[in-house]
C-alpha cells in the first residue's frame, strides 16, 4: 500500500514553500496590471474624452470588484485549512458552496450595476461630453461581473490548496487575447464593426468569460486538487454563514481601501494640477510596491491556513515570522533604492516639468523608507486571514487609511505650513502606525487560538 503523499506546504523548508507560492501570485498580479495597461493604450488613441470616461467609471468598478475579491478570500482560507487537515471531502464541499455563493452575489451586483449606471455616472460628475460613453462602458463592464467573480473564486480556491501556477496560465492567455480583441472591437475590422469605447468593455467581457469557463471546467473536472459538484450547490446555512463571516470583513477592507483612495485624490486635487501629477507618479510607484507585498501576503494566507488546518501552530507562526522578515528587509531595500533615484524615476514619467519632478521626487523620498513597514502590514494581515481572523485585517486597514492617513493628510496639508507636503507625510506615518498595530497584535498570539472547527 502506497503512503499518502506529503504536503510540501505543511512540511519541509518554509522558505521554499513561500517562494513557490509568492512568485506566481506576484507574476499574476503583474499580468493583471498589464491587462489594464493594454486597455489604457488603445483607449488613449480614441482621445481624451474616452480616457476620461473610463477614468470616471473606474472608482465605481473598483469598488464593486473589491466586494467580490474580498468575499472570495473566504474560499482561500477554508480550503487551505481543510487541505492542511487532509479533509478532501470538505475541500470539495466548501469549494462548491463558495462558487455557489459568489455566483449568486455576482448576478445581484451585475443587475444592480447595469441599471444604476446612469445615476452613478451622474453622481460622480460625468459631464455631458462623456456621460453617454461612461454609461455605456459601465453597463457593458457590469455584464462581465459574473465571469470576473467566478474567475476570482477559482483563483482563490487554487491558491488555497497551493496550486498557484494554473491561474497564471489562464491570465497569460487572456492578456494575449485582450491584446488582439481590444483594437478589433474598438476600431473594427472587415465584417466586425467598431464599437468605440464600449468595444474595450466587450473585449474584456469576452476574455473574462473565457477565463471563467476554463476555471469552472477545471473545478468540475476535479483533476487539479478540487472537484466541485452541482448537487453540493445549495443553501447550506451553516457553511454559507461561515463563508460570509470570513469574506464580509475582507470585502469591507477592500471597499474601504477603494473609498480611501478616492478621498485622498479629492484632497490632492485642491492643490492644483502640478501636485496632482506629482501624486500620480508617487501612486504609480506605490502600486508597484503593493504587487510583491500583496503576493507575499496572499502566499502567507495560504501557508498559515494549511498549517493551522494541520494543527501545526508553531510552524504557522514560523511562516509568519519569516514572511515578515522578507517583507520588511526586502521592501525596505527597494525603498532605499527608490529614495536614491527619486529624481530619475520622476523624470522618467514627466521629463520636462521641473516643479513636478521636484514634488514627485520629494513624495517618493518621504514615502519610500516606509515600504518595509507596508510589507509588514500586508503580511501580518495575511497571517490573520489564514487563521480565519479576517476582522483583524479589516480593522488594521481601516486604522491605516481612515483613522490615520486621510485625517492626517487633511490636517497637515490644510492646517500647517507643510501645505501639500503634508499629504506626502501622511503615508509613512500611517504605514508606521498600522505596522506597529498589526505586529503587536500578531505577537499577542490571539490569532493562534482561532483554530478552525471542522465538521465530522
Amino acid at each position: 500500500m502506497k503512503a499518502a503523499p506529503k504536503n510540501k506546504y505543511t512540511e519541509g523548508k518554509i522558505l521554499n514553500s513561500l517562494i513557490s507560492l509568492a512568485l506566481p501570485i506576484i507574476f499574476a498580479n503583474i499580468l493583471q496590471t498589464t491587462y489594464q495597461l493594454i486597455d489604457t493604450f488603445w483607449l488613449g488613441r480614441l482621445g481624451a474624452n474616452a480616457v476620461a470616461a473610463v477614468s470616471l467609471s473606474f472608482p465605481v468598478l473598483f469598488l464593486v470588484l473589491s466586494i467580490g475579491s474580498g468575499l472570495t478570500l473566504a474560499g482561500t482560507v477554508m480550503v487551505a485549512q481543510y487541505k492542511g487537515a487532509e479533509n478532501q471531502k470538505l475541500v470539495d464541499f466548501s469549494s462548491s458552496q463558495s462558487v455557489f455563493l459568489i455566483f449568486l452575489i455576482s448576478i445581484l451586483l451585475a443587475v444592480i450595476s447595469y441599471f444604476a449606471a446612469g445615476p452613478l455616472m451622474s453622481i460622480i460628475g460625468a459631464g455631458p461630453e462623456i456621460y453617454e460613453d461612461s454609461v455605456s462602458y459601465f453597463k457593458v463592464s457590469s455584464l462581465g461581473f459574473v465571469f470576473l467573480f467566478l474567475f476570482f473564486i477559482f483563483q482563490s480556491l487554487m491558491r488555497g490548496i497551493g496550486n498557484v501556477m494554473l491561474p497564471v496560465y489562464i491570465i497569460l492567455l487572456t492578456v494575449f487575447l485582450n491584446l488582439v480583441l481590444d483594437p478589433l472591437f474598438i476600431y473594427g475590422y472587415g465584417p466586425i464593426p467598431g464599437y468605440g469605447l464600449a468595444g474595450a468593455a466587450w473585449a474584456s467581457v469576452l476574455t473574462q468569460g473565457l477565463s471563467a469557463a476554463i476555471g469552472l471546467f477545471i473545478l468540475f473536472r476535479g483533476k487539479n486538487g478540487i472537484k466541485i459538484r452541482l448537487k453540493a450547490m445549495y443553501f447550506d446555512v451553516l457553511n454559507l454563514k461561515r463563508i460570509f463571516n470570513l469574506g464580509f470583513p475582507a470585502s469591507v477592507e477592500q471597499s474601504t481601501r477603494a473609498l480611501g483612495m478616492t478621498m485622498m485624490v479629492i484632497i490632492v486635487t485642491s492643490f492644483g494640477s502640478e501636485v496632482v501629477a506629482a501624486y500620480g507618479i508617487g501612486s504609480r510607484i506605490l502600486s508597484f510596491i503593493i504587487i510583491p507585498a500583496l503576493g507575499l501576503g496572499i502566499a502567507t494566507t495560504s501557508l498559515v491556513g494549511q498549517n493551522i488546518g494541520a494543527l501545526k501552530i508553531k510552524r504557522a507562526e514560523a511562516v509568519a515570522n519569516l514572511s515578515n522578515k522578507i517583507a520588511f528587509f526586502g521592501l525596505t531595500g527597494i525603498g532605499i533604492i527608490m529614495f536614491l533615484f527619486a529624481e530619475q524615476l520622476t523624470a522618467f514619467f514627466i521629463p520636462n516639468d521641473p516643479t513636478v519632478i521636484r514634488d514627485g521626487a520629494l513624495f517618493i523620498k518621504i514615502m519610500a523608507p516606509s515600504f518595509g513597514l507596508l510589507g509588514v502590514q500586508q503580511v501580518t494581515n495575511g497571517v490573520f486571514n489564514g487563521a480565519g481572523f479576517t476582522k483583524a485585517s479589516m480593522l488594521i486597514s481601516i486604522l491605516s487609511l481612515w483613522v490615520v492617513r486621510f485625517p492626517l493628510a487633511y490636517i497637515l496639508s490644510y492646517n500647517t505650513e507643510l501645505g501639500h507636503e503634508g499629504i506626502w507625510w501622511a503615508f509613512p506615518i500611517s504605514n508606521l502606525i498600522a505596522a506597529i498595530a498589526a505586529f503587536t497584535y500578531f505577537k499577542m498570539g490571539y490569532w493562534k487560538l482561532r483554530v478552525f472547527k471542522y465538521r465530522n
